[in-house]
């Protein structure tokens, strides 16, 4: 790949980068983060065809979604009804605007069409190595590509056809995780609109420390739940009994997690986990992320009593966000919601 199409990922993060080789090369210092030994596990596999099939079988897989988001707060579906020429369209996409010139990228508005401020790389706010991010992306709110009819701009049609399915598979989830809470609630379909969600393509190149940087560092997803398509480099990881658990691709299936406002929502029964990305030496990665959200105005309430959250706004709960990570160097999160 063209050099001027990366990120200035090591001018910008020197005087970080300084620091850790120093104390790489104190014979004393063993505290790398990264370094832990990670356990390889293939996620809950759920074959979402069942629902198309008879009583006893679609109750079945329903329990199967419950109680992976409970227990896991990530799983996979196969037969999610997402046509393969899809998303072989969109890595082809993907891969062309990413090789684009730096300077570009970074003015996405003019040459993209996307909203100022899509384009996103590293970290920063970080003010330790454990807090960068060797990656970028398009952050897409999907009101910049609604009503792409013409396939002129290839990269926007693509991306619709995709989020028009993931949008549909993104409420049949919610809609089966509050009904197995006993709500049959029309609170996603009327509060989280395909112009209020986003999807987010991602980059991760090489990186020549990679045993020391994130790809994507520690964090929970703000959302009410994601869906996930990452390639066959490997990389995601996520925390199971307190322990990182490394997820096997698998290239017939979709990642769904669980998001801080479905917690919130069902008062902790389903579980926002924090996850990461770490980096590759040699090999780059490339996943896009379909997030499903409420408009800002959105109250989030736990639909059980009582209640371990104080109810917020979709607003508040972001700018919240905001605060943390530019004050702290990375997010809090629901625990600032806690009323115990």
């Amino acid at each position: 790949m063209d050099p001027i199409s990366d990120p200035p990922f090591e001018e910008a993060y020197k005087i970080l980068l300084n620091k850790t080789q120093n104390k790489s090369n104190d014979s004393h210092h063993h505290d790398n983060k990264l370094a832990f030994v990670v356990e390889e596990c293939e996620l809950p596999m759920i074959d979402l065809s069942h629902l198309d099939n008879n009583e006893v079988m679609r109750e079945k897989c329903k329990l199967e979604i419950a109680r992976a988001s409970q227990e896991w707060g990530f799983f996979q579906v196969i037969n999610h009804g997402i046509p393969n020429d899809i998303f072989s369209r969109l890595k082809c996409e993907q891969e062309k605007v990413f090789k684009l010139p730096f300077d570009k990228k970074t003015k996405e508005d003019k040459f993209l069409q996307f909203s100022s401020g899509s384009y996103r790389w590293g970290t920063p706010s970080a003010t330790c190595v454990g807090q960068l991010s060797w990656s970028e992306a398009f952050h897409i709110p999907l009101k910049d590509v609604l009503g792409t009819t013409t396939q002129s701009n290839t990269l926007r049609y693509t991306i619709e056809q995709f989020a028009t399915i993931a949008s549909n598979l993104a409420q049949t989830l919610a809609d089966i995780l509050a009904q197995q809470m006993g709500h049959e609630s029309t609170f996603f379909k009327e509060n989280c609109l395909p112009n209020t969600c986003y999807l987010r393509l991602n980059r991760y190149p090489p990186c020549p420390i990679a045993s020391e940087i994130h790809g994507l560092m520690p964090h929970t997803d703000s959302d009410f739940l994601t869906i996930l398509y990452q390639d066959q480099v490997g990389g995601l990881q996520l925390v199971k009994d307190k322990k990182w658990i490394a997820v096997k691709p698998n290239p017939s299936a979709l990642i769904i997690n669980i998001g801080d406002l479905f917690q919130a929502w069902s008062n902790g029964v389903y579980k926002s986990v924090e996850h990461r990305v770490v980096t590759n030496p040699r090999v780059e990665r490339f996943s896009m992320a379909y997030f499903l959200c409420p408009s800002n105005e959105t109250v989030i309430e736990s639909c059980r009593k009582p209640s371990l959250y104080k109810k917020f706004s979709f607003e508040e709960y972001r700018q919240q966000v905001r605060n943390d990570v530019q004050n702290l160097g990375s997010k809090i999160g629901l625990p600032r919601f806690l009323l115990f």
